[in-house]
């Protein structure tokens, strides 16, 4: 009996979700170009557009949560929002914990960016935000890794000095090395692409986001996307 009310209780979950009228989405917010907060304190980038086109092909209605990066798995866990849609590249040590759509973008570059064009990226002290494919990268070679809690973060240490050079996506330090005194240094392909990941649990909503990606990459405008953001990865 208790086996008997305990699934009926999963069941009825199940079905609450599905008919919900509202799916969070959880974002960072401070990674364009991906995502970041516009002037008007609004998700705004590539993946606010892509999230928001993705929701009306899966006719479900969408609201956007911001969260610290460090802290967006374990949101999603404590089901404070239902997905991330972050930058989040696809990788093996992710995927024992969540489950994943295919890729919205392919495995693009990550880059190092220096004052100078001369550091040696596999001995200087290299900045990376913390629980990012980066900080991993970085922590397997013989550089010593400083880790900050937001990208910005990053780029203001090796501006100020405190570190040699910083290691993120390519497309996140284009700007800052086009701007500024940045050069890029080296690149390396890391992860599996970016996709959106979802609890284990949910595995009827990741589907219907997957058939969503799908669609807009046999029609081409998952590609027109990634150029409007001049976002390498394109299918």
């Amino acid at each position: 009996m208790k086996n008997l009310i305990l699934s009926t209780a999963a069941l009825a979950l199940t079905a609450g979700f599905a008919m919900a009228d509202t799916v969070r989405l959880g974002t960072e917010g401070a990674y364009p170009p991906y995502n970041f907060i516009n002037d008007a304190g609004e998700v705004d980038g590539f993946e606010r557009e892509l999230g928001d086109e993705l929701c009306k092909r899966a006719s479900l209605t969408c609201e956007w949560v911001t969260n610290d990066w460090d802290s967006i798995i374990t949101n999603l866990q404590s089901s404070n929002y239902d997905a991330i849609i972050a930058g989040m590249s696809i990788t093996e040590e992710r995927e024992a914990t969540m489950d994943f759509t295919q890729g919205y973008t392919r495995p693009s570059p990550s880059a190092y960016a220096a004052m100078s064009a001369d550091v040696d990226v596999n001995t200087a002290v290299i900045a990376a935000q913390t629980g990012t494919i980066q900080s991993s990268h970085v922590a397997t070679t013989g550089a010593t890794l400083v880790e900050f809690t937001t990208p910005d973060e990053t780029i203001a240490a090796v501006n100020g000095g405190e570190v040699d050079a910083v290691m993120a996506d390519k497309d996140f330090l284009a700007p800052f090395v086009a701007e500024t005194d940045l050069t890029f240094v080296a690149e390396v392909f890391l992860g599996g692409g970016i996709g959106m990941a979802f609890r284990e649990s949910d595995d009827e909503l990741r589907g219907k986001f997957d058939a969503a990606i799908a669609s807009m990459k046999a029609d081409g405008t998952l590609n027109d996307l990634l150029d409007k953001w001049e976002i390498e990865g394109k299918f």
